[in-house]
């Protein structure tokens, strides 16, 4: 089955550049358009798509309060946010409204496509080191980010998966948290889907989001490095 996905952007030029790219793979479908969130909230009634590339910035309803809306829904698509500016505060609203990452709109089409199929999967965050700069930038936006917030349900979680969480968090991939933990890349993954399920999270996006609101991970200070 071909991942299938919808264009959601106000222009239609871009749309037609993004469908072209997409067409031209075998394993993805653009199944539907719309021009701005109001309209893909009323196209996604009757479409089955799988992740949904979402402007922020739009008209009628942006980009950020159509995420929230699509993400509160029962088997929701993956949303995979596209913004012109890699620190913006929209697209840092879009994380925390449940998109499973974002890109920015001049990426390469190789990295679009990569990110797709990365938020298909649900095993990747997209851009981490970009996700971790925007959430060091907006951190202090975050309910508790200053001095960290009591979360209980992190009790839930065993030694092990809460050290998995942090290197979740500061954006590494499983294949380098199996490298530091010296443990097998499908251990690793099990870890994450366990701290998935515990902690009720849709993907490893929110885990990063809930780390910094918790105080597990804070924002780096200037010309510092992360702290933990």
């Amino acid at each position: 089955m071909p991942i299938r996905v919808m264009l959601v952007d106000d222009q239609v030029l871009l749309r037609t550049g993004f469908r072209m790219v997409l067409a031209a793979q075998p394993d993805m479908e653009v199944v539907a358009e719309a021009g701005d969130g109001a309209e893909a909230l009323e196209v996604l009634r009757t479409a089955e798509v799988d992740v949904v590339l979402m402007d922020v910035r739009m008209p009628r309803l942006d980009g950020v309060e159509a995420t929230r809306r699509i993400c509160a829904q029962k088997d929701a698509p993956k949303v995979l946010i596209l913004t012109t500016f890699d620190l913006d505060e929209y697209a840092f609203s879009a994380l925390k409204a449940g998109a499973g990452g974002f890109m920015l709109k001049d990426v390469p089409p190789g990295e679009l496509l990569a990110a797709i199929r990365a938020v298909h999967s649900g095993d990747a965050v997209v851009a981490p080191s970009t996700t971790r700069r925007l959430l060091d930038r907006f951190a202090p936006l975050l309910p508790g980010a200053a001095g960290g917030s009591a979360r209980p349900e992190l009790e839930r979680l065993t030694d092990r998966e809460r050290e998995v969480m942090l290197l979740v968090a500061q954006g590494l991939s499983n294949g380098e948290i199996a490298a530091r933990l010296v443990l097998s890349e499908a251990t690793v993954k099990t870890h994450v889907g366990r701290i998935l399920t515990k902690l009720e999270l849709r993907d490893r996006v929110q885990v990063v989001v809930m780390a910094y609101e918790s105080g597990l991970v804070r924002a780096q200070g200037p010309g510092g490095g992360s702290r933990h």
